[in-house]
């Protein structure tokens, strides 16, 4: 809903296009940034209980960001939203993983929670270009009421006992500098083009993001309760899960906000016209990804995320050849069909391959990993992508020529895609041992 709403926030706000990027970021990073935190909160605290928790946060701060004024307060209220997906996303996937037994029976309710999401996305769409039509603030106010109804109905959700097998204990220090080395590292990257790629203030950013993460690294090796059992990435599956989750959110959400504003303030479209324009590919992905569970049991999880991914890459260099009069039928509708197929595939047998060979009472913390991993990948992609476009000269409203930036940062989309293609197909060989077998 917020992404076809930026450029009235921007034409409202008065915001720079760096600026903008940070109401997308904001949520990404404070999502991404907690996610594991999250994750061990599910799995001691109980996952229920840290779902409705976190449920009525994302209510709140909803209500929030649709009453302030200014570009500061709103990008503050998108990182308190983040924060509060961050503990629901891995309590919500974990309740399906432990409600279900690994198989058959998981593989189909991963591939029901695909579809439903990419309804809501779909749906979503069409929402944001309606609301934007009325005022970009009813986009941010409209999750509120939605979440107040799914809290009345969470008493639908089966009660469980916080994990008694596993330790115990958070991990406050390694969530707080995970956090702080992504925030620097998006911040790093988008103020590189303003301030010099080899001035002091980027070099000095690169150390402060180098430093951070490696003081994550060497907490989670110290601390009796690490919020990342490094052993577990061992797990078959998982590694090349969080790589592809990397790949796969990292660029397509800086390929919706590239497209969304080249379609609007290049091309002078609409929010209704630009949702309408992404919707195909989210109703491929509702109709295609429910029947994906067999597929995956026949083929397995490592070719089908291979074919999803090859899907995306297909897609992204297909829109390669867009220019100012580009025909919506012959360049972006094939584009957001592939992209939507590439969903369909990918998104289930990401969640088979990062969930499948996890200890329940770990559940929380496999789910929290690959939910990170997306976050990460969308922060970074966005982050250079916005420092290409914003490099690359300003936009002209109904200009002749698409703005060099622009076509630089959708080349950067389409090789991050491939990145992730190429780490699915090279598997287990990027970890030192032997790729397994392909339908793995």
């Amino acid at each position: 809903m917020v992404g076809v709403a930026l450029p009235s926030i921007d034409a409202d706000l008065q915001l720079s296009t760096p600026a903008l990027q940070w109401i997308v970021s904001g949520y990404v990073l404070g999502y991404g940034g907690l996610l594991l935190l999250g994750g061990r909160a599910a799995d001691l605290l109980g996952r229920r209980r840290v779902f409705v928790t976190a449920l009525a946060v994302f209510a709140a701060a909803s209500l929030l960001g649709g009453l302030v004024s200014e570009g500061p307060l709103l990008i503050a209220t998108r990182f308190i939203k983040g924060v509060a997906a961050a503990f629901t996303a891995p309590a919500g996937l974990s309740i399906i993983t432990t409600s279900f037994a690994e198989g058959p029976a998981r593989t189909k309710a991963l591939a029901v929670y695909t579809a439903t999401g990419a309804s809501g996305f779909s749906f979503g769409l069409i929402m944001g270009g309606l609301l934007t039509e009325l005022g970009w603030r009813w986009t941010f106010l409209l999750p509120a009421p939605i979440a107040l109804v799914l809290l009345a109905l969470a008493r639908l959700i089966p009660t469980d006992q916080p994990a008694e097998d596993g330790p115990r204990g958070y991990d406050l220090p390694g969530a707080a500098a995970v956090t702080a080395g992504m925030l620097a590292l998006v911040f790093t990257v988008v103020r590189a083009p303003d301030v010099g790629w080899s001035s002091p203030w980027t070099l000095g950013g690169a150390a402060a993001v180098v430093a951070l993460l490696a003081s994550f690294v060497a907490i989670e090796r110290r601390t009796a309760h690490p919020l990342v059992r490094f052993g577990i990435l061992r797990t078959p599956g998982l590694a090349r899960a969080n790589l592809a989750a990397m790949a796969i959110f990292g660029s397509y959400v800086a390929f919706q906000f590239v497209t969304t504003l080249y379609l609007q303030q290049v091309l002078g479209w609409s929010a209704l016209e630009t949702a309408l324009a992404f919707l195909p590919g989210g109703l491929l992905v509702a109709i295609g990804a429910p029947n994906i569970a067999p597929v995956i049991d026949r083929f397995g999880p490592r070719r089908v995320l291979g074919a999803g991914l090859l899907l995306f890459t297909a897609g992204y260099a297909l829109f390669l050849r867009v220019d100012a009069g580009f025909a919506y039928w012959s360049v972006l509708l094939p584009t957001m069909l592939l992209i939507g197929g590439g969903f369909a595939l990918a998104f289930p047998s990401m969640n088979v391959a990062a969930t499948s060979g996890v200890a329940d009472h770990e559940q929380g913390l496999a789910s929290g990993l690959v939910n990170t991993s997306f976050q990460v990948g969308g922060a970074v992609v966005l982050a250079a992508v916005t420092a290409i476009v914003s490099a690359g000269g300003g936009v002209t409203p109904g200009g002749e020529a698409l703005p060099d930036g622009y076509l630089a940062g959708l080349a950067v989309v389409t090789g991050a895609s491939a990145l992730g293609l190429t780490a699915v197909l090279a598997g287990r060989r990027l970890l030192g041992r032997p790729a397994p077998a392909f339908g793995a």
